[in-house]
């Protein structure tokens, strides 16, 4: 066990963190009062020495990363939500695109001599595309390169396409795997209280729905992420509520692998007058998630929404994970991020090295590919 320095412990105690203090080292676990208490204290530098101590005891210095590839098909999307800049609401509407198959396909036709071991797909919700559509997406890019894994589809698109094509989650799922689909991202959570859920995205599934089609991709046998947008229109309680509520389903299935806090960018969208959420926030809230999900293995800083630097400082935090190489996204980058579309596999191991920890490349399993 990892012990705390007898002034890091003051420090902590201080904050008036000493009984939240005492559970984490007796084992017990955090209740929605605590999480609420440790997103309420301003010290926030106690509150990631708590999530440092519980980092390091799992992992040590060691910080995964892989080499991946995204593709977003298509921007046109059903849904109105209040925070995305990247949807457009119909085919023909200015900055709207849909790609053909063969230009998705050749998004990992162009990368046949690169190592890279994922695929990430993530779409809007399109009426205008066929079911044939994804399927036919899956095995073109199994058939250009079979050693890719395919993480592809949020519970929001599996959704829609089981009501769109009179299908069960389950018959959704096993369709897209049989396909080629290897496992779930966890966008679309947002936040699962009705409140705020009502406010940023009413017209996509709720948040009970957001978790049954990851319980029926659980008992499939996919392994899943899972996400949470914050410091937009939601309370610091709405926070911890959605916390709890994945960590129930992951105390029923243990099917995630991944929590990663997505933090909200206010450029180009419905709320453009709200501020972001500040590097405080953004670090306190990598933090508190460590402590919560205490059934969860890792936690991702998504260094595309978060900036280069404070992924790095995350290190430090609670978080053991900063994705891949990425290459060419474009949801965060239409709301304003000012981050590279992409990093080499060079530049993600000496970010990490420089913050003081090992780089460890995965696959998208958590299966070590290298130790950099």
């Amino acid at each position: 066990m990892i012990e705390l320095g007898s002034t890091t412990r003051r420090a902590i105690d201080a904050a008036g963190l000493g009984p939240i203090r005492e559970k984490l080292e007796a084992g017990v676990r955090l209740t929605f009062d605590d999480g609420v208490q440790l997103f309420n204290t301003p010290e926030v530098a106690a509150v990631g020495a708590l999530a440092n101590r519980v980092r390091e005891q799992r992992f040590g210095d060691l910080t995964y990363f892989n080499r991946n590839l995204h593709v977003n098909a298509t921007n046109v999307c059903e849904a109105s939500c209040i925070f995305c800049s990247f949807a457009r609401l119909k085919t023909g509407d200015p900055e709207s695109y849909t790609m053909s198959l063969e230009q998705a396909i050749g998004r990992v036709t162009a990368l046949r001599e690169e190592f890279i071991t994922e695929v990430h797909i993530v779409n809007g919700l399109n009426p205008d595309l066929p079911w044939e559509y994804y399927t036919d997406l899956l095995r073109g890019i199994k058939a250009e390169r079979p050693d890719l894994h395919i993480k592809g589809f949020t519970a929001v698109e599996i959704h829609y396409f089981a009501e769109k094509f009179g299908k069960s989650y389950e018959q959704v799922l096993t369709e897209l795997v049989e396909a080629g689909l290897g496992s779930l991202p966890g966008g679309g959570a947002e936040i699962f209280h009705p409140r705020a859920r009502k406010k940023l995205c009413h017209d996509k599934v709720d948040g009970d729905g957001w978790l049954e089609v990851h319980r029926v991709a659980h008992r499939l046998g996919l392994r899943t992420n899972c996400t949470m947008l914050f410091g937009s229109i939601e309370t610091l309680e709405e926070r911890v509520d959605h916390l709890v509520r994945l960590r129930g389903l992951q105390d029923e299935t243990g099917g995630f692998q991944t929590f990663i806090p997505l933090r909200f960018h206010n450029e180009n969208n419905r709320l453009r007058r709200l501020p972001e959420p500040t590097g405080y926030d953004a670090l306190r809230t990598m933090a508190v998630s460590r402590l919560m999900l205490d059934n969860m293995d890792h936690i991702k800083a998504y260094w595309i929404m978060l900036g280069i630097k404070l992924a790095q400082v995350s290190l430090a935090f609670g978080v053991d994970d900063l994705d891949g190489t990425v290459r060419e996204e474009r949801i965060y980058h239409m709301a304003g991020a000012k981050t590279p579309q992409e990093l080499t596999r060079a530049e993600l191991v000496q970010l990490i090295r420089d913050a003081g920890r090992v780089p460890v490349e995965r696959d998208t399993l958590y299966h070590i590919v290298a130790e950099a």
